[in-house]
């Protein structure tokens, strides 16, 4: 066989074995749910929620998705402020501590407003709801520490 074809066969066979790698890699390691996927899955399809409760869902998840978008948004502007920082002073000085400090900030920020918005929704639900809830949150919150 000449050069060129041991090139495309064995090229071929690279090519074969990064998608079997890809294919078992998934099998074996299967990515994590998003974190909150769980607790939408709960909320929107095994709670039972009346016409009520979901007007009511509707209108904060949109009022949040606003303000989670703004809080996002925060934070990617003090992450780039921390990454400028960095590139300044390439250390940690001044500017890089006080660009961490604003980055903790809206990250904590988002983090209240996320938990202002679970407990909101939290008060639309009968109690037997509520206990359903209250496991799901429970589980968003510590898929990660098993």
């Amino acid at each position: 066989m000449n050069p060129f074809r041991w090139t495309i066969v064995i090229a071929l066979v690279a090519f074969l074995a990064g998608i079997a790698g890809v294919y078992v890699g998934h099998a074996l390691f299967p990515s994590p749910q998003a974190q909150g996927t769980e607790l939408h899955e709960v909320l929107h399809h095994q709670l039972q929620l009346d016409a009520a409760q979901e007007s009511k869902l509707e209108v904060l998840e949109q009022r949040f998705a606003i303000r989670r978008r703004a809080l996002e948004l925060e934070l990617r502007a003090a992450n780039a402020r921390l990454a400028g920082a960095i590139q300044a002073e390439h250390g940690n000085g001044p500017q890089v501590a006080a660009a961490v400090d604003a980055s903790h900030a809206a990250m904590g920020e988002l983090q209240k407003e996320t938990l202002a918005h679970i407990f909101a929704m939290r008060q639309l639900l009968r109690p037997d709801q509520a206990a359903k809830f209250d496991k799901a949150v429970v589980k968003a919150l510590t898929v990660d520490a098993r």
